[in-house]
């Protein structure tokens, strides 16, 4: 349903693709489009997790498109941006989500595979993400690029490093591809959704009451506005709290 005494779909008939879309907010956000009205492209590394989300969506009469993809594979990235063109012809929203930790280390105590894997995953597979599918978004009326960001890209917090640093370079990187488009009709922002119920967020305070935190389906919301033809925000890092 749309807005409260509104029963229109606010995502109607728009292609939205999500990444991490099989757990925590990817897989909120995916829930959340389609209930809008949108045909969701699901990507994610775990198959089951994917066809668990796909059942969900379809059983409230919405519609997905899954996609197992790492996309650390980054000439799968090219193959999923043909598909998308060959299908649809175009794509109206792109949600570059899936992130890891990495690890909370001393920089110098940083083993290089696991910083190149999350330069891959949090930065590199994004700007993938834009170059294939940049030309798709230009082709709808209203394309809309959305990067799930952190706080943590903007503070120094000792340990952080992994995350912090490659956070950070998303962020400058997803404004400055904002500066590049600002003269079409797409629209390019990040989301900071604070402190929410997430693997990841488990991963790095495993102390944490998770009960204190808010659950993924509470940052939806965020999204939707971004994702709307009617969003005129651009090269903004919109908090979701």
């Amino acid at each position: 349903m749309g807005a409260e005494g509104d029963d229109k779909r606010r995502l109607e008939n728009r292609i939205a693709l999500v990444t991490g879309a099989s757990r925590g907010i990817g897989r909120a956000v995916a829930r959340k489009f389609a209930a809008e009205g949108a045909h969701v492209i699901a990507v994610a590394r775990t198959q089951g997790a994917l066809e668990e989300l796909d059942d969900e969506i379809r059983s409230q009469g919405g519609a997905c498109t899954l996609v197992p993809a790492d996309l650390t594979d980054h000439g799968r990235i090219e193959q999923i941006g043909a598909a998308v063109f060959e299908r649809f012809r175009r794509l109206d929203v792109l949600v570059g989500n899936a992130a890891i930790l990495g690890i909370l280390s001393p920089m110098g105590h940083i083993d290089p595979d696991t910083w190149k894997r999350a330069v891959e995953v949090n930065l590199t597979a994004n700007w993938r993400l834009i170059r294939s599918f940049d030309p798709l978004l230009r082709m709808s009326d209203s394309g809309r690029a959305i990067f799930t960001t952190s706080a943590a890209a903007r503070m120094t917090n000792a340990y952080w490093g992994t995350y912090a640093v490659t956070k950070a370079a998303l962020e400058s990187m997803v404004l400055t591809y904002a500066a590049e488009v600002i003269k079409t009709p797409v629209r390019v922002n990040l989301v900071d959704p604070g402190m929410v119920r997430t693997a990841l967020r488990a991963e790095a305070f495993p102390g944490e009451d998770p009960t204190t935190l808010r659950v993924p389906e509470d940052v939806t919301e965020t999204f939707v506005a971004l994702a709307e033809k009617s969003c005129r925000r651009h090269g903004r890092i919109v908090r979701a709290y």
